[in-house]
């Protein structure tokens, strides 16, 4: 019998969350607990080796870091101080920080520059409402979003007024260039290509 997908009997936080064991992967979202189960799949992980391969590639001698999951990155309000009592703790496929003060040994505190979620059946509800919600609340200036099974990638990027713009859609044969990473281009057709035998 595996996990609840999602704890609602309580408002959980951040000092709750961190003694729950190490085999269950969640994320909290308002004081509410997501199951990170079951584990991803060989083409979700294949999306995101190449993901990461290419932005670590591309970062090398650069003053930004980037992580895969499973990374914490706590995203406070302003009334939440206390790191204990923070209620929002989400665990994205990948992060790219350029703030590197945020980064501490717990993972990190704060918004990251760019978000990447891989979707799969059982998240892909959740990454593009809640996630895009709370990423653009938060102040995510990229948020990506992949989807190796219908081989599209949207990316979203924050503009003047603090909000995501309608998104751009790159199908098979799109490139991509990044706008937080000036000089980072992502070819989706290699991208799909390599993760389809």
């Amino acid at each position: 019998m595996g996990l609840p997908l999602i704890k609602k009997d309580d408002h959980y936080t951040y000092g709750m969350y961190k003694d729950w064991p190490d085999e269950e992967r969640w994320e909290l979202i308002h004081g509410v607990a997501y199951n990170m189960s079951p584990a991803p799949s060989r083409k979700h992980q294949e999306t995101l080796s190449w993901l990461f391969r290419e932005l670590s590639l591309f970062l090398k001698d650069k003053s930004c870091k980037t992580y895969f999951a499973p990374f914490d990155v706590r995203l406070p309000e302003a009334d939440e101080a206390d790191d204990e009592a923070i209620d929002t703790v989400v665990q994205p496929d990948i992060v790219v920080f350029c703030d590197l003060t945020r980064l501490d040994d717990a993972g990190a505190k704060g918004a990251p520059d760019i978000c990447v979620e891989v979707l799969s059946p059982s998240t892909s509800r959740k990454d593009l409402s809640v996630k895009f919600d709370l990423y653009e609340r938060h102040g995510v200036k990229e948020y990506w979003v992949v989807d190796p099974a219908g081989e599209w990638f949207q990316v979203f990027s924050m503009i003047d007024n603090g909000k995501f713009d309608e998104g751009r859609l790159f199908v098979k044969d799109g490139v991509f260039q990044s706008v937080v990473l000036p000089g980072f281009e992502l070819n989706t057709q290699e991208l799909f290509e390599s993760i389809k035998n």
